[in-house]
This record gives C-alpha cells, sequence and structure tokens, in this order.
C-alpha cells in the first residue's frame, strides 16, 4: 500500500521544455532515469529540430495522455523566404533558390492572410502520417515518389511579429496558434510557393499545447535525479493538479465519490465532453464520460485504496 501511494505522489505531468536535437523519445527516457519508473510517456511529438513544450506523463498519469484535449497548439517559428528545401525546414536539402529581395511587407502580409483561418494543408512529406503501411518521413528517405492528401486545418492566427532582409533572402520571426495536425514547415513552404520564392522553416519552438504552456515548463537540468539523496525531480503538475487544470469539473459527494472510484457509476448531466469529478473535499476522483443513462469513468484519477 506504502508503494501505491508513493506512485501518486509521484503521478503527474512534467512539461518538458525540450531543446533541440534531441527526439521526445530522447526526453523520455531522460525522465525514467529521473524519476526512476518505466511508467513515463508522452503526448504531442516533437521533432528533434524543434524547441519547446512536450507534456510528459509520469506513473498514474500517463493515463491521462490519449484522454487529454490537446487541440490547440502555439508556436514561435522563423521562416526563410527564397530558399525551398526537400523537407521544409532547414535539416534538407536545398531544391530552390529565388531572390527574395524584392517582396514587400504589404506582399508578406496578403500572403499570411491567405494562410489563415479554415485552410486546406498538404502536410510536410517528412511527417509520421502513413502512407500504404509506412511513415512519410521514411518513405522520403528511400527516394520513393508519393504524395499526401490535403487536408483541413485551422490557424487561428498567423502573426508576422519581425522582419529581416538578409540578402536575397527575407527571414519571418512568426508567432501561429493553430489545430493539431497542423505544421508549420507546411506553412512555410506554401507562403513560400504562394510568393513564387519558396520558403522553409528555420527555426521552431512550441510554446502551449492544449492548457499546457512555458510557465508550466521544466528543463532537462531540472529533471536530473538528485545524487546525494537519491530525491526525484520536481512535476509541473501533480495529477491531482493535471486533471482540474485540464478538464472541466463537475462538483460530486462524498457518496459519490465512493461509488465511482469502486466502478460504479453517476446520473449524467447532459455533458458531452469528458470531465472530472472532484469530491467536496476538492480532489479529482475520476474522468468521466456520458453515454445514454450512465456518466461512468474513463479513468479513475483517485481509486479507493489511494484515498
Amino acid at each position: 500500500m506504502a508503494e501505491d501511494h508513493a506512485h501518486l505522489d509521484n503521478a503527474g505531468l512534467v512539461v518538458v521544455d525540450k531543446p533541440a536535437g534531441m527526439t521526445s523519445h530522447d526526453v523520455v527516457a531522460k525522465c525514467r532515469k529521473g524519476f526512476n519508473t518505466r511508467r513515463v510517456g508522452h503526448a504531442g511529438t516533437l521533432d528533434p529540430m524543434a524547441t519547446g513544450v512536450l507534456v510528459v506523463g509520469i506513473e498514474r498519469a500517463t493515463k491521462l495522455l490519449g484522454l487529454l484535449s490537446l487541440t490547440t497548439k502555439s508556436y514561435e517559428a522563423t521562416i526563410r523566404l527564397g530558399q525551398a528545401t526537400d523537407s521544409d525546414d532547414a535539416e534538407g536539402a536545398v531544391v530552390s533558390t529565388a531572390d527574395a529581395s524584392e517582396l514587400t511587407d504589404g506582399e508578406i502580409a496578403s500572403g499570411v492572410a491567405e494562410l489563415t483561418g479554415d485552410i486546406m494543408q498538404v502536410p510536410a512529406k517528412v511527417s509520421a502520417i502513413k502512407v500504404d503501411g509506412r511513415r512519410a518521413h521514411a518513405l522520403m528517405r528511400t527516394g520513393e515518389e508519393f504524395e499526401l492528401a490535403a487536408r483541413p486545418v485551422n490557424v487561428q492566427r498567423f502573426a508576422v511579429v519581425a522582419t529581416r532582409r538578409e540578402g536575397q533572402f527575407v527571414d519571418l520571426d512568426v508567432e501561429v496558434d493553430c489545430s493539431s495536425g497542423t505544421y508549420i514547415r507546411a506553412l512555410a513552404r506554401d507562403l513560400g510557393g504562394a510568393l513564387a520564392v519558396g520558403g522553409h522553416l528555420t527555426a521552431l519552438r512550441r510554446t502551449k499545447v492544449g492548457p499546457f504552456g512555458l510557465e508550466h515548463s521544466r528543463t532537462l537540468d531540472e529533471l536530473v535525479r538528485d545524487p546525494e539523496t537519491g530525491g526525484t525531480p520536481p512535476l509541473s503538475l501533480h495529477i491531482d493538479e493535471a486533471a482540474k487544470l485540464a478538464f472541466p469539473h463537475r462538483q460530486i459527494s462524498f457518496e459519490e465519490a465512493e461509488g465511482i472510484s469502486q466502478g460504479r457509476w453517476l446520473e449524467p448531466v447532459g455533458r458531452k465532453e469528458i470531465y472530472v469529478v472532484i469530491d467536496p473535499a476538492g480532489q479529482p476522483i475520476a474522468l468521466i464520460r456520458e453515454k445514454g443513462r450512465r456518466a461512468s469513468s474513463v479513468m479513475v484519477v483517485r481509486p479507493a485504496t489511494l484515498r
């Protein structure tokens, strides 16, 4: 029982500020070592080139990851106009170069406006989308020709915050708020294509995923286990805090809390989204989904044996 309680004490989310050059799996490996557990997972992969917010679940909170509504994301990025690459980012081979120095701010603004709102976007070929059972990025490395279908995405905000003119190139620092599934490198490619000069991404930093932002983040240096005391690193959010931040609330009685933590269900209240039920002591008990005449748990945050 003491071990179970320890697992709940150490259960939560770590919002990692991922450095460049590391894969998401590298971050998970670091967290497994730091928290001394195999029960670590991540939501919303970040490419090695990208930095910023990567949501990692520790212990029981790994069960939260698949239920989190991470449908909105925010980024800071740099787009180079005047050069296209085969990967749509700086890590690919240059496939075309053009003089972008004559582009006006007005032309750039018009191009950006066309890529704002509900748009159809062809994902980058270095994406993890599957083509006939194989990942697009793996197919690309073989040199095999293939096409990806356009898909609907929403770019809520696409703002140019700085413009630098470097010889024949124009570098744009941009901020983007968008739906999950939007490829920022594809925005760079399409903006360059629309302006007839080519474009690619030279830097990418994710600043927010759903409700989790850099204000919650930990650096990898903070996630190293203390060699002298063996103490575990700090969580960004305990599982209780994470559940209360990420899901809508429904207040329930102690009696209802006892029932739901033992596998019984509640009366539905007409809600369609997954929500967290909270007892009178302020403890989140379970995540609930309503179906028909039942409101039943999809995950018990605090089982009866751990409360």
